[in-house]
């Protein structure tokens, strides 16, 4: 006889109770207004992609994290492992349907064959944002200001925007370059300046093939690096777009791993919840040729939304619009659910978010347990007395404080939440 099993999500997978996907609700709306704001476009790709499209795009090592498989049609596919491919794909596909200019935003769930640990999953959300078609340091700067509005948006109140140019990096690296250490080799140690000591990526230099005085002259003279020009006029665009002076942060150490940028690079802290960067993105002019598409300079960004989420929760950024909900209506027996259903009615047609308690035969002591659990904000109860009157008693969950009311009455009370 089979044991039977607990059930389980599969490994690297997650559920999203109700408590939790309302503050990632919350979050992806805030984010989204934002991006509609600036006029970016929604897109969605599918799930499915051609395995040929997915492989030989991000390299050996991450080949082996994307999920392939053969479908019942016999057709080799995969599920999409970031967001970038699919959307080379479309630039390609629809060449004669889209705008010169292609803004987009795209907040889908990703797939990748990792190993899970702490805080990496096998399925998890990414956000992006991109300007295609447009080298203008105008884009790079929309980009920007977008991202530091958004985060505005979500509730963040301290944010900064470290900024560098990859030009920066390579005519500070190009003159230490040898055979043996390239300047994107360089680079890939630089940036984990963020996580490791000076003496260690001095180490690391070495260890890849520089002396150490060499090295040593490699971080110092990026210290002393100053803003190109281009980065100096994208910076002063954004902050006429509207992003504080004091939040954008020349930042020449900031390198940003990923071969492919070609210009501008930048990343997203926040202070209050030191978990390094939010989100972190660019300018990268050749990639969506190298991926097999046409010729198209793009910038953009990806958010760490899941990290967004987790800050969210611990400082507890828009806690009261995220686990509570508004209205309880209860019902007092049988014979009153029908004037229930109407109140409930009543509220809905006001956009109060209202929920109708689903079952005439508990007593209004369980309904009340059931409203304190579910963290309502109000409980309505409509008995015979309160019929007969043309009122309802209204209790405010947090204070215990009750009312007898006009249903109008507590529509207008209910508006000013």
């Amino acid at each position: 006889m089979a044991t039977q099993t607990q059930p389980q999500t599969l490994k690297g997978f997650r559920d999203f109770l109700p408590e939790e996907k309302r503050i990632r609700n919350f979050v992806m709306g805030k984010i989204t207004e934002v991006f509609e704001l600036y006029g970016f476009e929604p897109l969605e790709t599918p799930t499915l992609e051609y395995a040929s499209l997915l492989l030989g795009k991000y390299g050996d090592e991450a080949d082996k994290l994307v999920y392939t498989f053969t479908d019942n049609g016999n057709r080799r596919v995969g599920l999409r492992y970031d967001q970038t491919v699919p959307t080379a794909r479309v630039l390609a596909q629809y060449r004669d349907q889209l705008p010169q200019y292609f803004r987009r935003y795209q907040m889908q769930n990703v797939f990748r064959a990792d190993k899970p640990q702490k805080g990496r999953y096998r399925e998890f959300t990414q956000c992006d944002i991109d300007i295609f078609g447009s080298t203008s340091p105008l884009a790079d700067a929309e980009i920007i200001a977008c991202t530091y509005a958004a985060f505005v948006n979500v509730g963040f109140s301290k944010i900064v925007l470290r900024i560098n140019d990859r030009k920066v990096l390579f005519d500070a690296l190009q003159p230490f370059a040898t055979e043996q250490v390239s300047t994107l080799s360089m680079i890939q140690s630089i940036d984990k300046l963020d996580k490791l000591p000076q003496e260690e990526i001095v180490k690391e230099l070495c260890d890849k093939g520089l002396r150490a005085e060499v090295s040593q002259q490699v971080l110092d003279v990026v210290q002393a690096a100053q803003p190109t020009k281009n980065l100096q006029q994208i910076m002063d665009i954004t902050n006429n777009l509207g992003v504080p002076k004091e939040a954008m942060q020349f930042s020449p150490f900031l390198a940003r791993g990923l071969d492919y940028y070609t210009g501008m690079i930048f990343e997203v802290i926040l202070p209050d919840f030191p978990m390094g960067s939010f989100g972190g993105g660019g300018r990268y002019d050749n990639l969506i040729a190298q991926l097999g598409s046409v010729q198209v300079p793009a910038v953009g960004i990806a958010f760490g939304f899941d990290r967004m989420v987790e800050a969210v929760k611990t400082l507890g950024i828009g806690q009261q619009k995220c686990n509570q909900l508004t209205v309880l209506v209860t019902v007092f027996d049988v014979s009153l659910q029908a004037e229930s259903a109407k109140v409930a009615a009543t509220l809905r047609a006001k956009n109060i978010s209202t929920e109708l308690y689903p079952s005439a035969d508990d007593k209004l002591a369980k309904q009340f347990k059931y409203a304190a659990k579910r963290k309502f904000t109000r409980v309505i109860v409509i008995g015979p007395d309160e019929v007969v009157r043309g009122v309802v008693q209204v209790k405010t969950m947090e204070t215990g404080n009750q009312q007898t009311l006009p249903l109008d009455d507590v529509v207008a009370q209910l508006k000013t939440m």
